[in-house]
């Protein structure tokens, strides 16, 4: 049956199968199969997104690296990384929980990247409310020359479409059933 986990990466597969145990939903092939199909589909949404915003994919981001950053973890989280400022940098963490319509969020203006973030590592910060993520995915930063101003607006509002995105996504693959 597994049309749609085979078509995940290896690591990121048992991290599906792990979430499945845990979301409420029986513990079943068809179960691991929705939240499959819909991890690809959030994948494509995030591919589309950091696309049409004018952003690129990186294997790293430097702690000490001045850009900020867009992270889609293993688990399917959103992770905004605002530009490095005065040493320190705004993380707002999405978490979009299985049947959940509205995601839990938290931020923080004080946050520090412990170490470098990178693929298939987790992300870990010294300040701030999250300590560390599931494993980062994927990393997308912009292309644009912009202020760190401009480039924390942009990381919010791309974040937030796909958070919105992400719920959606939820609701359409995972949602309760009658």
């Amino acid at each position: 049956m597994d049309e749609f986990l085979s078509q995940i990466p290896e690591p990121i597969q048992q991290h599906i199968k792990g979430i499945t145990r845990t979301s409420g939903l029986p513990d079943t092939e068809e179960s691991v199969e929705k939240i499959a199909e819909a991890w690809l589909e959030k994948e494509k949404r995030f591919l589309e997104e950091i696309e049409s915003s004018n952003m690129e994919e990186v294997e790293v981001l430097g702690k000490e690296d001045s850009k900020g950053a867009i992270v889609m973890t293993y688990s399917g989280s959103l992770v905004s990384i605002g530009p490095l400022v005065d040493n320190k940098r705004t993380i707002s963490y999405a978490s979009i929980e299985l049947r959940q319509d509205v995601p839990h969020m938290l931020t923080s203006d004080d946050a520090q990247l412990a170490e470098d973030l990178a693929t298939g590592q987790q992300a870990i910060f010294s300040n701030g409310p999250v300590q560390k993520t599931s494993p980062v995915f994927k990393i997308a930063v912009s292309t644009e020359k912009l202020s760190p101003e401009e480039e924390e607006e942009k990381l919010q509002d791309v974040t937030m479409v796909l958070t919105d995105q992400f719920v959606e996504v939820n609701k359409t693959y995972i949602g309760e059933e009658s």
